[in-house]
């Protein structure tokens, strides 16, 4: 026998061994397994979670933050620190980081770190926040002298001393307000009273008061000011020593202003954009503005008393937005760039936004967990998978104006540098937290779902017990 013929005898013995294997190998099938307890092939994770996994991923964005935002003023030519504010040279600036220390985006960012730091305990967060505001408090008089004697300041500073639009004072000076109840020693009263001089006194409005802009159309509303301009005006209700129902009365007046022209009942849903002059309004229902809209409703709610007389009417709109937005979560739990089109791509921001608002209003009791815990869970794994090992956020839509058409919004970057999904995740962590430590979500039958009470059984199909029930 020949090499050749012993190769190929070889050859058939192994394929005769694989066969017989093969055929003894029991294949699976509905007669030998639960096949509904087999693992799918989900996208995103679909399984129990603690609140360690959450605070490790939202520390990571901590620390990133950390890095990347520094507080100090340098020489715009060399480079050079600028310890001395009496004396700074004329081009005197803050120091560039990897985003700006006071714009709407950061004003997010510095109330989710209020609010981690409630969730967590870790001071860090709490930390991150008063030393920026601090060290703004601190260079602001003397970047305005510079100001005031030659007409030249630092872009950045500009922003924070002469503020133009309600981007560059409602949600800053909303964290501020919140930084200042918490801890009174702060005075950063110099800085809520300009933005928020500006945002009653000097902000455009249509003829009935509504916050509104003259671009990209003459009194054209856009749905992202109900955030930009509300809460501040409803926090400081809560900080104001005289007159405080005076500035709870008018961010409520603007939620139902707003609504008014912008609810689209037949959705659920808000549209982006409302222009006076229009005689038909599209509806393109962006997601991050939508979570605006959302974020505003829960932060006025916040703030308003149990007995207020349009408590009722407001939570009765959050609740229908609610489950407007609820229905449009993807299967990777994601929302969608345009929440009703499901060929548009998956966006970090508007995901995040959405569980911070759906986890709060679980905890706050307005929103029923059992329906909703899954919900923002879901949502918190997707958010989650953002999240790269450097603790930047990826997939978040950059900055966006306004249009009557699907394609700029289809077509819209996303961006790592996008500051716009940082404090939205950070802020869904933190209520993901407070979440996981009030109810108890346990895998039964393969789903994820909400208890009041822990189910101890470890059994994979179960029963509640009574007591979850009483």
């Amino acid at each position: 026998m020949n090499i050749k013929t012993l190769c190929i005898t070889g050859a058939l013995l192994l394929t005769g061994i694989s066969v017989y294997a093969q055929k003894k190998k029991e294949v699976i099938n509905d007669s030998n397994t639960p096949l509904h307890l087999l693992q799918p092939a989900y996208k995103v994770l679909y399984k129990a979670l603690s609140t360690d996994e959450v605070k490790k991923d939202i520390d990571r964005v901590l620390h990133y933050l950390e890095k990347n935002t520094p507080t100090r003023v340098v020489s715009e030519k060399t480079g050079k620190q600028v310890t001395d504010y009496k004396n700074m040279p004329d081009d005197a600036q803050l120091e560039r980081g990897a985003f700006r220390l006071a714009s709407y985006e950061w004003g997010v960012t510095y109330s989710a770190m209020l609010a981690a730091a409630e969730a967590t305990g870790d001071a860090a967060y709490r930390k991150y926040v008063t030393d920026r505001f601090k060290f703004l408090v601190e260079v602001a008089p003397y970047f305005r002298e510079m100001f005031e004697k030659s007409g030249k300041i630092d872009p950045q500073m500009k922003q924070i001393l002469t503020p133009h639009a309600l981007d560059d004072a409602g949600a800053v000076c909303a964290a501020m307000i919140k930084a200042q109840i918490q801890d009174n020693s702060l005075n950063l009263y110099p800085l809520i009273d300009n933005y928020l001089d500006f945002i009653l006194n000097k902000e455009y409005r249509l003829a009935d008061g509504t916050f509104a802009r003259k671009r990209p159309q003459f009194n054209t509303l856009w749905l992202d000011d109900m955030f930009m301009g509300i809460p501040p005006v409803a926090w400081y209700s809560q900080l104001a020593k005289e007159n405080r129902q005076k500035y709870l009365a008018e961010a409520i007046r603007q939620v139902f202003q707003f609504a008014e022209r912008m609810w689209v009942p037949e959705k659920k849903l808000f549209r982006h954009g409302w222009v006076e002059s229009m005689q038909d309004h599209p509806a393109l229902h962006w997601g991050r503005a939508n979570g605006w809209a959302l974020l505003t409703m829960t932060e006025v709610l916040d703030v308003m008393p149990e007995n207020h007389p349009q408590r009722e009417k407001l939570m009765g709109l959050y609740r229908e937005h609610v489950r407007g937005l609820a229905a449009c979560q993807s299967g990777e739990g994601f929302w969608h760039q345009l929440l009703d089109r499901n060929d548009s791509y998956l966006e970090t921001s508007a995901t995040a936004i959405y569980v911070y608002c759906l986890a709060h209003g679980i905890n706050k009791g307005w929103l029923d967990a059992l329906a909703y815990g899954p919900v923002a869970q879901l949502g918190w794994h997707a958010v989650s998978t953002q999240i790269n090992a450097e603790g930047q956020v990826e997939g978040t839509c950059v900055g966006t104006g306004m249009a009557f058409d699907p394609a700029f919004y289809y077509y819209r970057p996303i961006n790592v540098y996008a500051a716009h999904g940082y404090g939205p995740v950070i802020w869904a962590g933190a209520e993901m937290i407070n979440l996981l430590n009030q109810q108890h979500p346990k895998m039964n039958d393969s789903a994820i779902q909400y208890y009041s009470t822990e189910q101890k059984t470890t059994e994979p199909i179960f029963s509640v017990t009574d007591s979850d029930n009483q």
